[in-house]
């Protein structure tokens, strides 16, 4: 009986329209059977699993342009709605890699990369709530959306992909160089330091026993000083962060303090026992790193300049940087080591390292803070190695690496955008712009005939001058550049004019140079 009667109901379903039709004309035809007996005809034989329905007598035959519209079926509790379950987003959901691996057989990933997959999932599919929400098996659809609108939280919500990507795409990354200056006697050493620009925008370039400056501003180019001892030439410079006062290390195991301003020597800074090829400013505080493998910080303030030493290299110290916010400093050497100091523990004439990174298979002279991201460092290894490698100072944990397949010569943070510089040794000898954090290749500078050993970048961030092994220095300048609010400046990453604290050090450091 109840066979029948299911049978029945849906005949009347399908044919509801042409028999509706049929008996339009008939006046006040009705097919409900008047029962005097009340009866609950809600469900067919309740605790059935049967969807919900009204007997076949109680349907009301009427014309076509009264009939409600037909609702979307849904799947059953074991049968899924093939409509409501997106086939892409569920199988990436079932091949990616777990965030958390169990086995200790598999190497676990990266944050950044579990990031850069995030990115790209959300890229593929647009919406980043498809591939976090969705189910590989959905058993109902999803309610309908408001007329007018789809995918608001795509629409509303969420940035473009492909526009993000297209804006970067087509961003003027300059292929030449405006400008190329001749530097002869420039010295071909890996391990030196000979060029840096200061936040009042002059160049220092030391070649031979000679240090030249060119201010970028009136073109105007003059000699500041030039020894004429036998063996002796200049090993590294480093601008004070006011930006008139000079250090160079020498080959004869002193720094010299130089008023470019006068063009006069103002002091001599003694503690090496081997040439100085490092230095790095942190307001009054000279840190210089030599070939007898110590590092050496000098308060320019006081007769006394030597406040501490640190000890942990084998090898000559290459690499010597400050952080942004002064309390910690980075050394790399040719020991293959890379050493974190806390400014905190440097006042001990005993100072342990806070600490000591061995990734690198070879000597670590580029380093490189990030402007946009506090504890962030970049180096970069020597030959045997070519790698650039990311750090957090805070944890100690090695963020990303990446194989550039040359030494790694120089590194440079743009404070305008995600990118960091590199240039590089043999064979080609060039500069690479990467995007950080998936270090994907953007562009690839050539142009110098030999390896491109320093790297120095103006106040504003929008030129870089690179000296190299071929005795040139090429300007690259990034035209339309402009300093967006937020910017943090790179005098202040270079320890420069916006970083220089004058409540410490007065109106200028030269008045509180010790003779």
């Amino acid at each position: 009986m109840l066979l029948t009667s299911l049978t029945n109901t849906r005949a009347l379903q399908l044919e509801a329209g042409g028999i509706g039709r049929l008996l339009s004309d008939v006046p006040n035809y009705s097919c409900k059977r008047q029962d005097p007996t009340p009866r609950n005809t809600a469900f067919f034989a309740q605790g059935d699993g049967l969807i919900p329905c009204k007997s076949p007598m109680e349907l009301d035959l009427v014309g076509v342009s009264g009939r409600t519209p037909r609702r979307e079926t849904q799947g059953d509790r074991f049968i899924p709605c093939r409509r409501a379950m997106d086939m892409n987003a569920a199988l990436y959901n079932l091949t990616r890699e777990p965030k958390e691996n169990t086995s200790t057989n598999v190497e676990v990933v990266s944050p950044q990369k579990e990031q850069y997959r995030k990115m790209l999932a959300e890229s593929i599919f647009q919406n980043s709530d498809a591939v976090r929400t969705s189910k590989v098996l959905s058993f109902q659809m999803k309610p309908p959306l408001s007329l007018g609108m789809k995918e608001p939280a795509v629409e509303v919500m969420s940035v473009d992909p492909t526009a993000s990507r297209s804006n970067l795409s087509y961003r003027n990354i300059p292929k030449a160089s405006d400008r190329v200056l001749d530097a002869p006697d420039l010295v071909d050493d890996y391990y030196l330091n000979l060029l840096d620009w200061s936040c009042k925008n002059v160049v220092a370039v030391a070649l031979g026993t000679t240090v030249y400056l060119w201010n970028a501003d009136t073109g105007e180019i003059y000699q500041l000083m030039s020894t004429a001892l036998e063996d002796d030439y200049v090993t590294s410079v480093a601008w004070a962060p006011d930006g008139n006062l000079i250090a160079l290390g020498m080959n004869t195991n002193e720094i010299q303090l130089w008023d470019t301003v006068h063009r006069i020597q103002m002091r001599r800074l003694r503690g090496h026992s081997a040439r100085v090829a490092s230095l790095s400013w942190n307001r009054s505080t000279l840190s210089s790193g030599g070939r007898d493998c110590n590092i050496i910080n000098h308060d320019v303030r006081i007769r006394d300049h030597i406040t501490s030493q640190l000890s942990g290299h084998t090898q000559e110290v290459c690499g010597l940087k400050w952080s942004l916010s002064g309390q910690q400093l980075a050394s790399g050497g040719n020991d293959n080591l890379l050493h974190i100091w806390d400014l905190a523990a440097t006042s001990s004439q005993t100072t342990p390292y806070l600490y000591r990174f061995g990734a690198h298979q070879a000597a670590v002279k580029a380093l490189a803070w990030c402007p946009f991201q506090s504890n962030l460092l970049a180096s970069g290894g020597g030959t045997a190695d070519r790698c650039i490698r990311f750090w957090n100072t805070q944890t100690g944990a090695c963020l990303n690496t990446i194989d550039t397949y040359s030494q790694v010569c120089a590194l440079q943070w743009n404070q305008h955008h995600k990118e960091i510089l590199s240039s590089h040794g043999f064979s080609q000898f060039q500069l690479c712009v990467w995007r950080y954090p998936t270090m994907e290749k953007m562009a690839e500078l050539t142009g110098h005939t030999a390896r491109v050993l320093h790297l120095a970048q103006s106040p504003d961030g929008t030129t870089v001058v690179s000296a190299a092994a071929d005795e040139t220095l090429h300007m690259i300048s990034e035209r339309g550049q402009k300093k967006q609010k937020g910017d943090i400046p790179l005098a202040a990453a270079n320890g420069g004019c916006d970083a220089y604290d004058t409540e410490i050090l007065g109106k200028s450091a030269l008045s509180h140079i010790v003779f």
